[in-house]
This record gives C-alpha cells, sequence and structure tokens, in this order.
C-alpha cells in the first residue's frame, strides 16, 4: 500500500511475501512498478543495493531512512497524515473505494486459528478480527482480517500505520485523529456506517495494546465488573450480584398466579419504574402474559399509562416507585377526569428521592428567584421531581417539565422560539453540565451538521445561548453519582471496545466516554428507554446479519434496568421469531461496581463504621471491590435504595386489602394535594401545568402559546400564572 519513504521496494517480488507473518518486523514489499504508478512520495534519495551476493543482477531497492530521535516520535502521526493526504487526493467515492478494495487485495489472511471470537471488533458492520503483539524490542506488533473486502482495505491502512510503532504512539492516537480519513462510505453524519471501522478497530488494537503492556510491567488487570449473558439458550450468570439478578427472572409461579389472582378480581392496574427491585419485576414481567393491565416504564409514561389503565376500567392503581411517582399518577389521573380511581404506593414510610429532595429545598427556591429577576426566563425542570415543587417554581418562573429523553430539544426549541431568553434547568447537576457540555460540542460542528439536530440552530445561535443557560449545582442522583472516575478508569481498561449505555445524568467523565462511544456508532446517551432502544436495535441488526456474534452491552444506569433488557433480548433471540438462520448471537450485559456504591439495610451485610444520611433512611457503604464485587441484591451496582422499598409483600398486601373499607392502607393511600400555592392557587392544579406544557411541546414540537405568553409577561414581584 502508499506509504511513506521508510520502505523496502524489490523489483522482482510480488507486493506481499508468499508465506506472510502478521507479525514479521519487514516493512510490507511492492514492486518498483507499483510505486512509480502511484507516486510513492519520498523525502530521502533511493539506495540500491545488491540483494543476493549468489545473484549480481538482483537488486533491492530501499529509501534508506536514518530518523532523529524526534522524527521517529512522529512516525506514526506522519503515516496518518499521509494516509489523510491520500484519501483527500481522490476526489470521487468510487477511487476512494477502489483504493480500499486495492489495500485489501494487498493484505494476507489470518489464519483460521486467528479468525476467533477473542480477536473480534465489536460494532463493525462486517465481522472484524484484530490481534496485537509486543516484539523482542517491545514494539507493536499487529494484524487484522474481516470478511467484507471494504473493511480489510480499512484495516490495512490502520495495521500499516500502526505496525512497529512503540505502544505509547499507539495509545496516543485518538478517534479524532482518524477524521481525516473518512472515505465518504455510508451515510453522512450517521453514527452507523463503515467509517466507524475505523474508530472502533482502532479502539480495539489500543485495548490489546493496554493489557500487554500491563502485563508485560507485571501489574495486575482489574477484576471484571459483574455480568449477565443472555442467548437463545438461557442466562449465564458472571459473578454473585448477575446470579442474583438472574435468579428473579424465572419467579416462582404460585406467587405469580396469586398476583394475577387479586388483580383480574379487583381490576386493578400496576405502573412499575424500570429501576424497580428485580424480584418485583420477574414476578410483574411474567404476570403481565396473563393480565394486561401491567406496565414496566420510565416515570412520565408511568402516569400516561396509569390513564389509560383507568380508561380500560380499572378502579385500582398500584405504583411501584418513589413517592413523587405516585404524585404525579393522582395528579395526571384528576386531570384526565378519573378522580374515582385509587392511587395507592408501595409503603407505609415515606420513599424519597435523593434528586427530587434537591430541588424540595431553600437553595433551589433562591436559585429560582435568581431566575425571576432575569426576564425573560424559563424554568426547565426534570419530570423526577414533586408536584408541589413544579407548582412553587411555576408560580416564581414560566416553568416547563422535561425528561432526559427531551430535554436537548425543549431547551433548543426555547431560545429558537424566544429572543434573548434565558433558560435555567434544574435539578440534576450532572444532566446540566452534560446539556451544556453537549452544547459546548456543537460549537466545533458545522451549520449543516448543527441544522440536523434543530433546524432553526446555527454555530452562531449555540455560541449565543450559552451564556444564558444555567443549571443548578447542588443536585444529583445517588445511583448515578457512583459512575465517576472509578469506575468509568475500569470501564477504559476493560470495556472500551464494548457497547456504551449511559443515562444523561451520569457524572460528566461517563457522559464524555459514552459519547465519544456514540460518535463512532458505539454508545448512547438519553433516557432508560433510550437505552432499551439502542440495546434493541443493535441486537437487531445483529440478527440481520444472520452471523454467529457476541455483542457486549455496558449498563450505565441503574441495574434494575436489567429485567425490561432480558425480555426484549430473549424476545428477539427466540428462534421460532428471529429471522436468523442457526446464527448464533450472544449478548452480554455488564454491570459497573463502584466501591462507593451503597445499600439499603440487609443483615448479611457486615456493619460499616460509614454511613450516609439521605432523607429519611441511613445507608451503609458497601465494602465494595475490595471485597469482591460490592453488590448485594439489597444495593450496589448501581441500585436505588429508594426503590427497593416496593416489596412484593407490599404489593399483595394493598391489592389483597382493596377495596379499603376499613382504612388499613391510609398510609399507602396517594392522597390529593389539598395544599394551596402562595398565591391561593391548588398545588395540583399549578404542578400539572408544567407537565401539561411539556405534552403540548412534543406533540407540536413548539412550546405553547401559553407559556411563551407566560415567560413574556414575567414581572419581577408578584407574578401570578
Amino acid at each position: 500500500m502508499d506509504a511513506p519513504a521508510a520502505m523496502v521496494i524489490n523489483t522482482t517480488t510480488t507486493p506481499f511475501p508468499a508465506t506472510p507473518s502478521f507479525f514479521s518486523k519487514s516493512r510490507p514489499v511492492f514492486t518498483l512498478r507499483q510505486v512509480h504508478k502511484r507516486n510513492i512520495p519520498f523525502s530521502k534519495p533511493i539506495k540500491c543495493t545488491h540483494q543476493n551476493p549468489s545473484k549480481p543482477n538482483s537488486l533491492s531497492c530501499s529509501a534508506l531512512i536514518s530518523f532523529s530521535p524526534s522524527e521517529t516520535a512522529q512516525l506514526l502521526p506522519s503515516k496518518l497524515r499521509h494516509l489523510s493526504r491520500e484519501f483527500q487526493s481522490l476526489a470521487e467515492p468510487v477511487e476512494r473505494v477502489k483504493r480500499l478494495l486495492h489495500y485489501a487485495g494487498l493484505m494476507p489472511q489470518m489464519d483460521d486459528s486467528e479468525r476467533v471470537d477473542r480477536n473480534r471488533v465489536m460494532g463493525c458492520t462486517a465481522r472484524v478480527w484484530v490481534e496485537v503483539r509486543l516484539d523482542d524490542e517491545g514494539k507493536v506488533r499487529m494484524a487484522a482480517d474481516s470478511d467484507s473486502e471494504v473493511t480489510r482495505g480499512y484495516c490495512a491502512c490502520l495495521v500499516w500505520a500502526m505496525n512497529g510503532s512503540e505502544p505509547e504512539e499507539v495509545l496516543k492516537v485518538k478517534t479524532e485523529d482518524l477524521l481525516g480519513l473518512n472515505v465518504g462510505l455510508g451515510s453522512s453524519g450517521t453514527g452507523r456506517s463503515r467509517v466507524n471501522t475505523w474508530h472502533n478497530v482502532l479502539v480495539s488494537m489500543q485495548k490489546r495494546t493496554k493489557q500487554l503492556v500491563a502485563e508485560k510491567e507485571g501489574k495486575e488487570s482489574f477484576e471484571p465488573f459483574p455480568s449477565l449473558v443472555v442467548s437463545a439458550d438461557g442466562l449465564f450468570p458472571k459473578g454473585t450480584y448477575a446470579q442474583a439478578q438472574a435468579k428473579y427472572l424465572f419467579p416462582n409461579e404460585s406467587q405469580v398466579n396469586e398476583l394475577v389472582k387479586v388483580l383480574k378480581e379487583k381490576k386493578i392496574g400496576v405502573v412499575a419504574h424500570f429501576y424497580m427491585d428485580p424480584e418485583v419485576q420477574g414476578i410483574l414481567t411474567a404476570a403481565q402474559k396473563q393480565w394486561p393491565h401491567i406496565y414496566i416504564s420510565d416515570s412520565l409514561v408511568m402516569a400516561d399509562t396509569a390513564v389509560k389503565m383507568a380508561k380500560a376500567g380499572c378502579q385500582f392503581i398500584t405504583v411501584l416507585g418513589v413517592d413523587f411517582m405516585s404524585e404525579n399518577v393522582r395528579a395526571i389521573l384528576d386531570q384526565a377526569g378519573y378522580n374515582e380511581v385509587g392511587v395507592y404506593r408501595m409503603s407505609n414510610e415515606r420513599i424519597g428521592c435523593s434528586l427530587a429532595d434537591a430541588a424540595a429545598t431553600p437553595i433551589y427556591m433562591e436559585y429560582l428567584q435568581a431566575a425571576s429577576n432575569s426576564a425573560p426566563s424559563l424554568h426547565v425542570i426534570y419530570i423526577n421531581t414533586k408536584l408541589e415543587t413544579k407548582a412553587y417554581a411555576h408560580e416564581l418562573v414560566p416553568t416547563i417539565t422535561c425528561t432526559s429523553s427531551n430535554v436537548v430539544q425543549t431547551i433548543l426549541q426555547a431560545f429558537a422560539q424566544v429572543p434573548d431568553l434565558s433558560v435555567w434547568y434544574g435539578p440534576d447537576s450532572y444532566m446540566g453540565a452534560n446539556i451544556k457540555e453537549l452544547f459546548l460540542q456543537m460549537t466545533h460542528m458545522t451549520d449543516e451538521e448543527i441544522a440536523a439536530i434543530h433546524p432553526e440552530h446555527s454555530l452562531d445561535s449555540i455560541r449565543s445561548l450559552l451564556p444564558r443557560l444555567h443549571y443548578f449545582q447542588d443536585g444529583t442522583c445517588i445511583v448515578h453519582h457512583l459512575f465517576g472516575h472509578e469506575v468509568v478508569e475500569k470501564i477504559k481498561e476493560m470495556y472500551c471496545d464494548a457497547f456504551l449505555t449511559a443515562h444523561l445524568e451520569v457524572p460528566g467523565e461517563m457522559f464524555s466516554l459514552a459519547m465519544e462511544a456514540k460518535r463512532r456508532g458505539m454508545g448512547v446517551v438519553g433516557s432508560t428507554q433510550n437505552i432499551l432502544d439502542f440495546i434493541k436495535d443493535r441486537v437487531q441488526e445483529s440478527l440481520d446479519r444472520n452471523i454467529d456474534d457476541h455483542l457486549q452491552f455496558v449498563l450505565g444506569t441503574e441495574s434494575g434496568m436489567i429485567t425490561s433488557i432480558v425480555a426484549a433480548v430473549r424476545s428477539l433471540l427466540d428462534p421460532t421469531k428471529s429471522s436468523s438462520q442457526g446464527s448464533k448471537v450472544t449478548v452480554e450485559i455488564v454491570f459497573p461496581v463502584s466501591s462507593d456504591s451503597i445499600s439499603s439495610t440487609s443483615s448479611n451485610l457486615p456493619s460499616s463504621p460509614h454511613s450516609v444520611q439521605l432523607g429519611d433512611i441511613t445507608l451503609p457503604v458497601v465494602p465494595g471491590v475490595a471485597s469482591g464485587e460490592g453488590c448485594s441484591i439489597h444495593g450496589g451496582c448501581a441500585s436505588c435504595p429508594y426503590m427497593k422499598m416496593n416489596s412484593l409483600d407490599s404489593l399483595l398486601k394493598v391489592c389483597h386489602h382493596l377495596p379499603d373499607k376499613e382504612n388499613k392502607l391510609a398510609e399507602y393511600n396517594a392522597e390529593r394535594f389539598k395544599l394551596q400555592t402562595p398565591n391561593g392557587k391548588s398545588v395540583a392544579d399549578v404542578g400539572c401545568e408544567p407537565i401539561l406544557h411539556m405534552r403540548n411541546f412534543q406533540a407540536a414540537k413548539k412550546l405553547p402559546e401559553k407559556l411563551v405568553d407566560q415567560i413574556l409577561h414575567l414581572q419581577d414581584n408578584g407574578r401570578s400564572m
């Protein structure tokens, strides 16, 4: 293939030796005719010497290069620049494809013994294998292959660029350094194209290089995170936490039948959050097959589904979540005219939420007071907050709720629709910082790329809005807080070549890592539903290719998601439903573990001198990776202790006592808000208005006129909605 001057040129040999070795120290060999025909640039003169003393007419012409130390350090970047110039010099896409196919033909195939699963690269549209080793001098020697000729061309370029480099050089290369190598294949601007092969093969090469260096230096490798492997043949847990998760995916049949019987008899609907306890989720998932009015989703859809259940004749709705979720269900049902439908929570104690609690503080009201003094302003509040908070906020500043899946579009539309607007987001500090970082990244895009995200924005408008975007800096979700430095470093070390998923609530390090993966088609950042859809789409793509495949996903959110993920994946892998013909696809879900993992109470956990007071619950710190995986069924591995307060016993107790004629469920009843706002209005009515604004936005893709009018007529004092 084309190369800088450091190349051996032989006038008689074939392009590659007859018995090639990927790990040979020699460089690729080409005929002199090929070099002249393709105008390979030589920065230093060619020197011809006798190749074989017994054959005086046999010559070896080589560009003999004597590199200085500084030149040697720049050899890999020079190769990448050369490749970039080469492809950019080919104006037509078809010519670039021909060049890739040419390079594919020059690269020898790997042996079948090397084309195995342990060498597979995930995320490529074709099967790709990569093998890396260190030679006796500590230099990196690489091999690659693919069952696609175009992809082989990509691999040939990268192998040529990386081969013979120092490990440090290989690890310094960033995916951004390959942008100039985009040969224009696939759909422009999409996350799933052949061009991602450049990036995914690079990441795989770097992971293997890093592991070899660590092994050579005698460093202990990280213990793997627990994981759950799903196949058409069943579930295969790795680690104690995964074993506990898998156990509850096959619930007790008598418990399922007991629940279904009482739900049918008393016309009870069940809405539950994705983060629910795995035992409860396993039973609910099984019960869904016999009773349609059971639904597991994110918080917004829970309320919407409750309305549908009421329309279908359900007389009671049981809510498995934290308290603000049952509040929302109660208020939305009332707004829809179903006041007679009872709503019940699953604990006689308060079920809090660290994020919702952060917004129900004087500090948050002070934050909004500053917003009210900066007209025109819009308060964008996360749906995962109390109805009371939404009401009080809306009387200070015009407010619209958002979810993690629509927050970016909500903010961009607001800036586009109201000139000189200031947006105040809250209460999740990590999400706010991640949104701002996302907009900062957009300042490096072209107007066309920005318009693809939102048609009314350009580079100038994004730069203009950044100083007017504010976010609350004292609110976090205790679960997503666990995805910090420790977890990120381990993912970089062991799972950088896997599919990465991250909720928008994670800390910035995890956000950046997942965004980088997203840019090469290997990640998603968004809501719980976005994560579930991403996993389903990648599995379906693999099935459509009809080849044996192993997909590994790092679950960057609460581990309770696993129940819904496994149910969706098993449905896709079902041989009776799958379109694949004899291919075997396995899906591995990885649960990140932090030494800061926390648990609610458990008699099996050793007592700890450390504890954290969060709301009404004291949470002992789980010992974490120092004692194994740092997981128990009660917490750890990004598990919310509040959500785990929703037990199966509570659900059955509530259901069996309904209708509550003797008032034994008073503490479980999600009562209507009887409080009034400072302006004397109903908390329920005012608190629902930001939610209705969001529903209108989702339907029309723009802020409703009523909300815009509220923004434009915001007064510093005494404003009344």
